[in-house]
């Protein structure tokens, strides 16, 4: 961990909601005048796309696991920074726009699927932000989490994820609904140990919960909207970033408090109640330094 070079990690499965966190980011990085080094997660996959897809039909692995990642980069990634302010990055392209992207910045010639070449990030940054699957993760050989200076998971109940995977994969990627179940079983067991316990890690966790029936995932029409939703926001240690609550229950109508350290905001107000939160913590990050 690093005081002079922190390290913020955003951690949380596709569609959880961290869109929603990182444009927060991009709006306290822009009022405080902050320079930030992002990395995204996906570049610390151990294999392009085309490996990967004959390695989960021979050896069974999934992307949540350390077997098709790379624990040990990503650690060593945040350490460096953290030692130094300086560390490299590389991209995974998910499409032809960021192919003709990195490949005109780089003179390569990489196609969607692949990775871009390890480069040095920019000198001169204020902080690395990192967003993907793994921020706060940890394996028998490698500790990611110990080398990160504010983390925040952002997930929804594991039946709402579902909806959103299903809904996704069905309508994006054209998986019918017997391969989407097929996927949700085969990472199941990589999700119970390296996805899920990255929560007990974090120091500020934003939970979702729907207040409509999703008892039964894959037969629900509709993914709940955010009016239908509640939003948990869990602090670790309220001490820690001084977590003024009575201040936070006065900005955020319709909210309340649960237990001693956790607000219930709705759903509408998940981006809002981000900002307020966390602005006062990047703040005192950067006067720290």
């Amino acid at each position: 961990m690093s005081q002079k070079h922190p390290v913020v990690a955003i951690t949380g499965s596709s569609g959880a909601g961290t869109t929603t966190v990182k444009l927060a980011f991009e709006h306290i990085f822009r009022r405080e005048n902050i320079r930030p080094a992002i990395i995204e997660g996906d570049s610390y996959h151990r294999y392009e796309r085309a490996e990967m897809k004959i390695k989960m039909e021979q050896e069974n692995l999934s992307h949540f696991g350390p077997a098709a990642n790379e624990f040990g980069i990503l650690a060593d990634t945040f350490k460096a920074y953290g030692d130094s302010g300086m560390c490299k990055r590389r991209y995974y392209l998910h499409s032809d726009e960021e192919a003709v992207h990195h490949n005109g910045r780089l003179g390569t010639d990489k196609a969607p699927g692949e990775f871009t070449p390890w480069e040095d990030i920019e000198a001169g940054t204020d902080l690395l932000f990192y967003e993907g699957l793994h921020g706060l993760g940890k394996s028998s050989e490698h500790n990611v989490a110990e080398h990160v200076d504010l983390g925040i998971g952002v997930v929804p109940i594991v039946n709402l994820e579902w909806i959103q995977k299903i809904h996704r994969d069905n309508a994006e990627r054209g998986y019918s609904a017997e391969a989407i179940v097929d996927s949700i079983l085969r990472r199941m067991p990589d999700y119970i140990n390296y996805i899920t316990p990255q929560f007990s890690r974090t120091d500020v966790n934003f939970q979702r919960v729907p207040t409509v029936d999703t008892s039964d995932p894959f037969i629900a029409r509709d993914i709940p909207t955010p009016d239908e939703s509640f939003v948990v926001i869990r602090f670790r240690d309220p001490k820690k970033f001084n977590t003024d609550f009575q201040y936070l229950l006065a900005m955020i109508d319709g909210s309340f408090m649960s237990r001693r350290n956790s607000i219930v905001v709705p759903g509408g107000k998940m981006g809002f109640a981000m900002e307020i939160i966390l602005a006062p913590i990047i703040h005192d990050m950067m006067a720290n330094r």
